[in-house]
């Protein structure tokens, strides 16, 4: 067993195939089965299995990927503190983020941070609020995005940005003719909103439940964007973060309203693996995040 095969065996797993993982790192897909084959060995489990046209995770591997994220994420750190120590600048930082701030928020400071530090490279995934802590936790990755931070033992977050929740209809509802509106006015209204396991979705029914309201939930969503499609074909109104529809009230295609009561932020915050010492790639890249790098 070495490192490259355990690099092999989760790339396999990220980039979901043997073709993508062998194209990744220029060697056939032979290649790949066989340093898989002797992982296997070398384990005493199968670590895959087949499942309809996909390749699935076992038990036993599912442990194994967990390990060597870890230990590929503690020799990446090695290798950036050397880098560090030499005065270097290189290595990478992985974030995972919630979809709706990696959609609108974070592209800009990503391209900021690229045009300042050009060697270090940054690696962006999309997941649920549960993955993120998750992948926190176990070392998957650097840093998590997330709204609505819990107090969890082994994190620690650093607050990153607010958003104004705001109420979105299409422009020819009753609705539409207003700029702000009570929350009230949603008793009995189709309301299009996020899966209830999403803390935005916590916020909201709390909100709604200090007002005296019950709407009439007609869609759940854990995706922004479908959100967004469901209101403008009538589905119903919804609440949503103002920064996600910009776009789609420039273009005339929902209206946003202020709520009377508010206005309710939606906090963002940077979270972090409590007790761990962060790759300098990942204490750069919150730099920027926060306002505190380079030419800030």
């Amino acid at each position: 067993m070495d490192i490259e095969s355990l690099k092999l065996f989760c790339d396999v797993i990220k980039l979901r195939g043997f073709t993508q993982a062998a194209a990744a790192n220029s060697i056939t897909q032979s290649a790949v089965s066989q340093r898989l084959k002797a992982l296997e060995k070398r384990f005493g489990a199968r670590l895959l299995e087949r499942r309809g046209s996909e390749m699935q995770l076992t038990q036993a591997g599912e442990a194994v990927y967990r390990g060597a994220r870890r230990i590929l994420g503690e020799l990446r750190e090695v290798e950036e503190h050397l880098q560090e120590l030499s005065g270097q600048d290189g290595g990478a930082v992985r974030v995972a983020t919630i979809y709706s701030v990696g959609l609108y928020e974070l592209d800009p400071f990503v391209k900021m941070f690229l045009k300042i530090h050009p060697n270090i490279e940054v690696q962006v995934e999309y997941s649920r609020v549960n993955k993120i802590y998750q992948d926190v936790i176990n070392g998957a990755v650097d840093l998590g995005i997330v709204a609505y931070a819990t107090a969890k033992p082994h994190i620690r977050s650093i607050a990153f940005s607010q958003d104004e929740m705001v109420l979105i209809c299409p422009p020819d509802h009753p609705f539409a003719r207003q700029e702000s509106i009570s929350l009230k006015r949603l008793a009995g209204q189709p309301l299009v909103t996020f899966h209830r396991d999403i803390p935005t979705r916590g916020e909201l029914d709390a909100l709604l439940r200090k007002e005296g309201v019950t709407p009439v939930v007609k869609a759940e969503f854990d995706n922004i964007e479908l959100i967004k499609r469901a209101v403008e074909i009538g589905m119903g109104v919804s609440i949503v973060p103002s920064i996600t529809v910009r776009s789609e009230i420039q273009a005339g295609l929902l209206k946003a309203l202020s709520l009377a009561e508010g206005p309710f932020m939606r906090p963002i915050a940077i979270v972090y693996r409590r007790g761990r010492s962060l790759p300098p790639a990942a204490k750069k890249f919150i730099a920027v995040l926060t306002g505190n790098g380079p030419g800030m």
